[in-house]
């Protein structure tokens, strides 16, 4: 599909902000909506002069109308510091935002992709996580308003997919680092690398055997654009993020050489419902998008240290 009006919400964010530039590059226009609860208008900033961007500073639980070919629906605070923040809102954010997304699709016939997230899947009890799995999620703990909250939209869109036919997308995101990352997100790059450039203890949450995956922005980003450019047959929901699974210990002390601080390892107690495993099964991304990330973990942690080493 060739779209030349594009919506982004949460456009100024992480994510949002290099999508933007990315659809930028290709040609297309890109409305770009955020509240900034989370985000900066310096992030963005350098698009401001290009005469196909729009920036309109907005609340996605509040309706929306503009003309739009598609609808990338990025919008939500996405890491435990700023979600947990405001719970309730990041609860109407998920919910009433892809409801308001979904009907302003409706109303266009715009295509529209969600950006749900691995959380959906909870503490898993399978390993690695495929599409399939239904997930093992606390729905009343302190992380509820996230992940239920992604469950729900995740929920809409099929249900408006069934009801009214929208051409829709479903991307379940996992662990994404790279520059332009809020530097007290709290989530654990950003954590690391921060606290490693001051000289600060590396805190590390349980005892360090929790594995995660990460991916680079950039090959997030072109996950999310391969994904929105597929058939409307093919709904999703479909997996992004990087299959080489390491543990929190190991990405401590890969952050440690790198930057070569020499900030102490110590050790704290593991967050209520934080889970302990966390990988990708990309099988469906690899046979329908043909993708897969392609940037290394140590290149992809040398360019997001650069950033914050300019930063901070």
């Amino acid at each position: 599909m060739s779209a030349t009006s594009i919506l982004v919400t949460g456009g100024a964010g992480f994510l949002g902000s290099h999508l933007c530039e990315r659809l930028l590059g290709e040609g297309h226009e890109v409305v770009c909506v955020d509240n900034f609860f989370t985000s900066d208008r310096s992030q963005i900033a350098h698009l401001l002069d290009n005469p196909r961007f729009e920036l309109i500073r907005h609340d996605v639980t509040v309706p929306l109308f503009v003309e739009v070919d598609e609808i990338y629906n990025l919008a939500c605070p996405a890491s435990p510091v700023h979600y947990q923040h405001d719970p309730v809102q990041t609860t109407k954010t998920s919910v009433i935002g892809a409801i308001n997304m979904l009907g302003l699709a409706k109303r266009t016939g715009a295509r529209i992709l969600q950006a749900s997230t691995s959380e959906v899947y909870g503490s898993p009890v399978v390993h690695p996580q495929t599409e399939g799995y239904w997930g093992n999620v606390n729905p009343i703990g302190p992380r509820s308003c996230y992940d239920e909250g992604k469950r729900a939209a995740e929920t809409l869109f099929f249900d408006y997919r069934r009801q009214h036919g929208l051409d829709i997308k479903v991307a379940r995101i996992f662990n994404t680092y790279g520059p332009r990352m809020h530097a007290n997100d709290g989530r654990v790059v950003t954590t690391f690398i921060v606290q490693a450039l001051r000289g600060e203890d590396i805190t590390i949450y349980g005892d360090g055997s929790q594995t995660r995956s990460f991916c680079y922005v950039d090959d997030l980003i072109d996950g999310l654009v391969r994904l929105m450019a597929t058939p409307d047959g093919f709904t999703g929901p479909v997996n992004l993020g990087n299959p080489v699974e390491m543990t929190v210990r190991e990405l401590a002390e890969r952050v440690l050489e790198l930057t070569g601080s020499a900030s102490a390892l110590v050790v704290r107690d593991l967050p209520q419902d934080d889970p302990v495993q966390r990988q990708p099964d990309i099988t469906v991304a690899r046979r329908e998008l043909s993708w897969e990330p392609s940037v290394a973990l140590e290149d992809g942690l040398r360019a997001t240290i650069n950033y914050f080493d300019a930063t901070l």
